[in-house]
Order: C-alpha cells, then structure tokens, then sequence
C-alpha cells in the first residue's frame, strides 16, 4: 500500500504543473506536451489528401500511439486526484475532477481519436479530425503564460464587454445610415440594415473588401467617418488588452521574486538550524 501511494505521490508531482518544485515543466509533462504537438501535427497532414494518401497505415499506427498515450494519461489524472486536497481520495472526489474544464478536454480528445479508430466516414471523419486539434488546448494546463493572459482577459472583462458594446452600436449606427442613403440606388448591397452590415463589419474591422462600396457624396462622406472611427474601435480593446498584460506579467514576476526570497530564506534558516544542532 504504501509504495502504491509513493507511485501516486510520484505521478502526482510530476503531472500536475502546481505540485512540481522547480520552474517550468517536469520532465513528464515535457513529454506530454509533445505529444499533444505531434498529435495536432499529424491531424493537420492528415487533412492534406497528397500526403494522407499512399501513407493511411502509418498515420493510423500514429493515431493508435496517441490515442494510448492520452488514454494512460487521462486515467493517471484521475487515479491522482487522490492526492489533490482539492478533490480527495474519495469517488465523488474523483469525479468531481472529472468533471472540471481540463479533464473534460481529455475526455473530448480522447472520444475524437477514438472515434477516427474505429473507422467513421465521409464529414463525420472530417469533423472528428478538426476536433483533434483541440489536443492543443490541453497545453493550456502547463503554460503559465496563458494563465498570466486569462488572468488579464478576465481582469479587465467589463472594459472589454463595453468596447464590444461601443462596436455593435457602431456597427448599427453606420449600417443604419448607408442604408439610408444607399439603399435606394444600389439595393443588392444596401437595400437593408443586415445587407448593409456586412459593409459596416469590413470598413469598422479595416477591412475593405471592396466588394460593395457607395457611389454618393453623401455615402461616401459617411464610409470616410466609418473608416476613421474603425482605427479607434481597433485601438480601443488593444489598448486595454496590452494594459492588462503588462499587469499580468508585472504580478508574475513579483510572485516569483516573492518565492525566490522565501526559498533563499526556508535555506538559512535550515542552515542556522544545523548550526544549532
């Protein structure tokens, strides 16, 4: 029982990104990492027909590699949520993990090779191939850096709905006046606020297709104003996004000077407690 536990403590400290020691990956994880990378590659060739065929047996030994590493991995998580006090050694603990936004990812990943295996066909396949790619959110788990830019997306939420209420608003306004002012003479393009929108959508975005655009003095004055305010409507949750990712990054490396001097500190006084003794 108790090198049973030693094995689980082991797995745990090394799948689990918060309980290792040291900075960055554990060598495992590593491992794990790349092997998510190469599952997405080998779904991205697999999508291009001149080099899927002739080649099907070995992208297949490919899909049953990953499908049993990503099994074994999926079913160390859950035998280590033992040791995660958040979720304990009990059933419901497990499944309450089970259940979080990581694990059911790897569910996810785990049903699309599966499913590929077993030899679905025609868009079936296809969409099952596109969901594989999802393998690549599973590094989101390791990165610190994608936590860092979630924490910042999320700090500045409000901020960021507000720019995207100050778009639609925007994007109705300008829609609404070439309509007004287009719909009459070029009705295919601007004969209504929905057609309309989509040449509200390329001018705020800078866009510019070019495939509808007014012929009045007036529309065009009005496509000048639409275009100039689309800059600022770029600018705006830039700013605030860049904003937040420097705070991120800011508290990041206080968190970890912060834990450099606890170290240092947890060090001397193991040492002044060796001195004593």
């Amino acid at each position: 029982m108790r090198e049973h536990r030693s094995w689980r403590r082991w797995l745990y400290v090394n799948l689990h990104p918060p309980a290792w020691h040291r900075r960055g990956l554990s060598p495992l994880n590593r491992l794990v990492a790349l092997a998510i990378l190469l599952a997405v590659g080998v779904a991205v060739l697999q999508s291009e027909p001149m080099v899927y065929s002739g080649h099907e047996a070995l992208f297949r030994a490919a899909e049953i590699v990953f499908a049993l590493i990503f099994l074994a991995e999926y079913a160390a998580r859950i035998w280590i949520a033992a040791e995660n006090p958040d979720y304990g050694p009990s059933f419901s603990g497990r499944l309450r993990y089970a259940l979080t936004l990581p694990s059911l990812i790897d569910l996810l990943v785990l049903i699309s090779l599966f499913v590929t295996l077993v030899g679905a066909e025609g868009a079936v396949l296809r969409l099952v191939r596109l969901l594989r790619i999802i393998t690549l959110a599973k590094l989101g788990r390791y990165s610190s850096a994608l936590n860092a830019i979630s924490r910042a997306v999320y700090s500045r939420r409000y901020e960021l709905a507000m720019s995207v209420v100050v778009a639609g608003l925007l994007l109705l306004v300008s829609s609404t006046l070439l309509y007004m002012v287009e719909g009459g003479s070029q009705p295919d393009d601007f004969g209504s606020i929905p057609r309309a929108m989509w040449w509200s959508i390329a001018t705020l975005t800078t866009v510019g297709y070019g495939d509808a655009v007014p012929h009045t003095v007036l529309g065009r004055l009005l496509a000048g104003v639409t275009a100039i305010t689309g800059i600022g409507l770029i600018a705006m949750p830039t700013g605030i996004l860049a904003a937040a990712f420097s705070d991120a990054l800011q508290r990041q490396r206080e968190e970890r000077e912060h834990q450099r001097e606890e170290r240092e500190h947890q060090r001397e006084e193991r040492a002044k407690d060796r001195e004593d003794t």
